[in-house]
C-alpha cells in the first residue's frame, strides 16, 4: 500500500496509519483504495480485537484531495462527467462503510485537521479520542455541495443529536476538541501529542475481552441504534446471549471469579 501502513504494536491490537503527511493525509483515490484494502485485511483477522485509526504528520485527515492530481477511482477513468464523479463518490463512500462495518471495534486517534471526509472517517469509527490540536468540521457545504455526504448525515445526528448536527452541517464551521468532548463526540480529550497513547489504552481495555464478546457487542450496539423497537432489539439480544453460552466463556468467567484469577478466553 502506498499511503497506508498497518502496524502491530502489541497482541490483539493493530494501528492503521494514514501516511500522506505532505498533503495532510488528504483522501486521494489511491489512499482510499489503500484504506479499503487495509480494513479488508483486518476485518476477519483471528486474534485481533481492536484497531486504532490515526494520521501521520500534522493532522488526522484534511478530507478529499482537491489538488487535481490525476488519480482516478476504480472504473472512473474514461467515463463521462456524471459517471466519473459518481464512481469517485462511491469509492469514498465504500471506505466509510468498510470502517463502520469492520467486525473489529475501530478507535479514531485524532490530532490536527479532521474535516470533510476526515470528519466522516472519524465518525465511522466506533470510538474517538482527540488531542487539544484537533479541529473538526463538516465543511462540504463550504465547497458548494451538501454537508450530507459520505455518511455524515446518518452518523453525526446520532452522535451529537439532530439540533447540534444541523448547526454544524448548515454552517460548516470548525469546532475544536473541547466542544466535541462536551457534546459526547469524543471518548477522551487529551493533551497535545497524547492522542495515540490514549487510543491504544482504550484498545487494550477492549482487547482484554473475548473474541465473541467484542464481536457481538459491536454488532449489537449498532443494531440497537438502528432498531425500530425495544422488542426487536431484545429478540436479537436474547439469541446472541444464548449463542454465546456455547463458547464456554461464561463458565470460564465464573471459574475465574471463584479462583480469583483472570479468565482465559476460548476463541471461537
Amino acid at each position: 500500500m502506498k499511503y497506508v501502513r498497518i502496524e502491530r504494536p502489541e497482541p490483539h491490537v493493530a494501528i492503521v496509519r494514514l501516511d500522506r503527511p505532505d498533503r495532510l493525509n488528504a483522501l486521494s483515490a489511491t489512499m482510499v483504495g489503500d484504506l479499503k484494502a487495509a480494513f479488508a485485511t483486518l476485518h476477519r483477522e483471528r486474534g485481533l480485537r481492536a484497531i486504532v485509526l490515526t494520521g501521520e504528520g500534522r493532522g488526522f485527515c484534511s478530507g478529499a484531495d482537491l489538488s487535481g492530481d490525476p488519480d482516478h477511482a476504480p472504473d472512473a477513468e474514461g467515463r463521462g462527467p456524471v459517471g466519473h464523479v459518481y464512481r469517485s463518490q462511491e469509492h469514498l463512500s465504500e471506505l466509510i462503510l468498510a470502517v463502520h462495518e469492520c467486525e473489529k471495534p475501530v478507535i479514531a486517534a485524532v490530532h490536527g485537521a479532521a474535516v470533510g471526509g476526515g470528519l466522516a472517517l472519524a465518525l465511522a469509527c466506533d470510538l474517538r479520542v482527540a488531542d487539544e490540536s484537533a479541529r473538526f468540521g463538516s465543511v462540504f457545504i463550504k465547497v458548494g455541495l451538501s454537508s450530507a455526504d459520505v455518511g455524515t448525515s446518518y452518523l453525526l445526528p446520532r452522535l451529537v443529536g439532530p439540533t447540534r448536527a444541523a448547526e454544524l452541517m448548515l454552517t460548516g464551521r470548525h469546532f475544536d476538541a473541547a466542544e466535541a468532548y462536551s457534546w459526547g463526540l469524543l471518548n477522551a480529550r487529551v493533551p497535545a501529542g497524547e492522542h495515540l497513547p490514549a487510543a491504544l489504552e482504550l484498545a487494550r481495555s477492549i482487547a482484554t475481552n473475548s473474541e465473541y464478546g467484542v464481536w457481538m457487542t459491536k454488532k449489537g450496539l449498532w443494531s440497537g441504534i438502528g432498531a425500530t423497537s425495544l422488542r426487536q432489539q431484545i429478540e436479537l439480544e436474547n439469541r446472541t446471549q444464548v449463542l454465546g453460552t456455547f463458547t464456554g466463556n461464561m463458565a470460564e468467567a465464573a471459574a475465574a471469579f471463584r479462583e480469583r484469577r483472570t479468565p482465559t478466553w476460548r476463541d471461537m
